[in-house]
């Protein structure tokens, strides 16, 4: 198990480039299971949750071609549907939520699936009714069985129909409009999610010659296709990096400039990091945050506390929420953190209290956090990364504390962010890894 040792306190400087979006990427990755004519698909980001999916994609009979660091040629001609029966594809899918996202593909393409309970971040429950409901509607018959841990799914003649998500669903959507789109008839999706990284795959199976309008809307109109043709595609900068950074930046006291950040695709990001008082600048498509010795809390017109919470989208994404919390500890005012999505994607706030945070964990749901305004610094602790995003929270805390801190687990921010560490380096941390 690998750890970060970090000696915290030093301001950063210089530029750093986000890496592609690994949330599209999970869903785009496995839409080239659609077709069997090549899909290529650039800036592909590096890391664990990715290379997972690409390397069982691979397991399953496509043929899968690395053009350079991050540029995929996807050829899925020759998928064998029997290797779902393994416990190799067993093993390896209930080691990825993103596992999750290829039934709709399969489903539409061969007619049935089987998956084990995806793994992914523990973070509270995070069900799957959604996927399933909306296969249910377009005709699938499901069955999960206790024995082996397996969803079984039957989809041998899927028909569009009319749906109403009971919840809006990135996932959820994504894997319904992978199922529909060469299913027969029209479907239509109401309380569908909308996020870019869903715009994008819309656009790009449209490309491919699917017939998808009302994208961008939570209504969308699928009128399915006998076949998919093959396309090329670059997915977007990881919006959730971009808030990362912009929270390092302010948190370190560091002027950093984010290139090609995706700014147009950003939503509320900057606008949220802002209300915490943090000021940014745009040129073109880059984000220049400036050093910030002080940064203050607005308040609500009323003069009560501001309170950040995530909705889905164009509200605040949840990813960020921890990022936020974090960037809160050094400024100056008070802000309520509302996590509504996860109970348990706060709980890494006893690690920030021990470093010398003032926040008060109100439920599973809620923290209050209390800004020291710079008048003490964090102090450098031992301690572990329970998920992904609550990881690198950590990450910047430590980078801001006094004194050295050892992170352990680093294996899970290794599943969202690609080489850390040395992109780190470049800005001026002092980071090293350590078994």
């Amino acid at each position: 198990m690998g750890s970060f040792k970090i000696r915290g306190g030093k301001q950063l400087s210089g530029e750093i480039i986000p890496q592609g979006a690994k949330n599209e990427a999970l869903q785009i990755l496995s839409a080239v299971l659609l077709t069997e004519h090549p899909v290529t698909v650039y800036r592909v980001p590096d890391i664990l949750d990715v290379n997972k999916l690409i390397e069982l994609i691979g397991d399953m009979g496509a043929r899968v071609e690395q053009l350079n660091t991050e540029t995929y040629r996807f050829t899925c001609k020759n998928i064998d549907v029997n290797f779902l029966e393994s416990e190799h594809f067993k093993t390896k899918a209930a080691s990825l939520r993103g596992s999750i996202m290829i039934l709709g593909p399969l489903l539409a393409r061969y007619g049935k699936a089987k998956i084990p309970k995806p793994g992914g971040d523990k973070i509270g429950r995070r069900r799957l009714d959604t996927h399933f409901l909306g296969f249910q509607n377009l005709g699938a018959k499901f069955d999960y069985s206790q024995n082996d841990g397996l969803f079984k799914i039957d989809a041998s003649n899927l028909k569009g129909c009319y749906m109403h998500l009971d919840e809006a669903s990135v996932t959820g959507t994504a894997n319904i409009i992978m199922a529909a789109v060469l299913a027969e008839g029209t479907t239509t999706i109401y309380n569908a999610a909308c996020e870019p990284y869903l715009q994008q795959l819309c656009n790009m199976l449209n490309r491919m010659g699917a017939n998808i309008s009302g994208i961008g809307s939570n209504l969308l109109k699928i009128e399915g296709v006998s076949s998919l043709n093959g396309t090329d595609h670059t997915l977007l900068p990881d919006m959730i990096e971009v808030g990362s950074f912009i929270g390092l930046a302010a948190m370190t006291q560091s002027s950093i400039t984010i290139k090609n950040a995706g700014v147009e695709y950003l939503g509320l990001i900057p606008e949220v990091f802002k209300r915490l008082g943090i000021r940014m600048t745009f040129e073109g498509d880059d984000i220049i945050i400036p050093a910030h010795k002080h940064y203050e809390i607005e308040t609500f017109i009323d003069g009560s506390i501001m309170t950040v919470a995530d909705a889905p989208w164009p509200g605040f994404t949840p990813d960020l929420l921890s990022i936020i919390l974090v960037t809160a500890i050094q400024a100056k005012g008070t802000v309520l953190v509302h996590q509504k999505m996860f109970e348990s994607r706060l709980f890494f706030v006893d690690k920030l209290i021990d470093m010398g945070a003032q926040i008060i964990l109100c439920d599973p749901h809620r923290a209050t956090v209390i800004g020291l305004d710079r008048k003490q610094n964090l102090r450098g602790i031992n301690m572990s990364s329970p998920d992904i995003r609550a990881g690198v929270s950590l990450l910047i805390a430590a980078l801001s504390a006094d004194g050295e801190s050892i992170i352990s687990n680093v294996e899970q921010i290794d599943r969202g962010y690609q080489d850390i560490e040395d992109r780190l380096k470049a800005l001026g941390a002092d980071i090293q890894r350590i078994e």
